[in-house]
């Protein structure tokens, strides 16, 4: 990234716990489309070991994870306060 260019993140919603805290949306680098505490973490270098955990999780509770989320995505205020929001 130059010294002249501009940084363009995103605001968006996101939850922590059961409150809602703003958050950014990343427009560029490695992690673009994703929301990040951040932005820095939009260009910071991935942490290989991290990754390949979630990997190994997501093979062992995939289908289970996938439903969990939908179900609090569902049901939980802090949730639909997120989804309002980002609207």
């Amino acid at each position: 990234m130059k010294l002249d260019e501009v940084i363009t993140e995103k605001l968006a919603w996101a939850k922590r716990g059961n409150k809602v805290v703003r958050k950014f949306r990343c427009t560029a680098g490695p992690r673009q489309g994703r929301i990040v505490k951040d932005i820095g973490q939009c260009f910071a270098a991935p942490d290989v070991k991290r990754r390949q955990r979630l990997k190994l999780t997501k093979a062992r509770l995939g289908a289970k994870m996938t439903r969990k989320a939908k179900r609090t995505k569902r049901v939980n205020p802090a949730s639909k306060r997120v989804k309002a929001l980002n609207r």
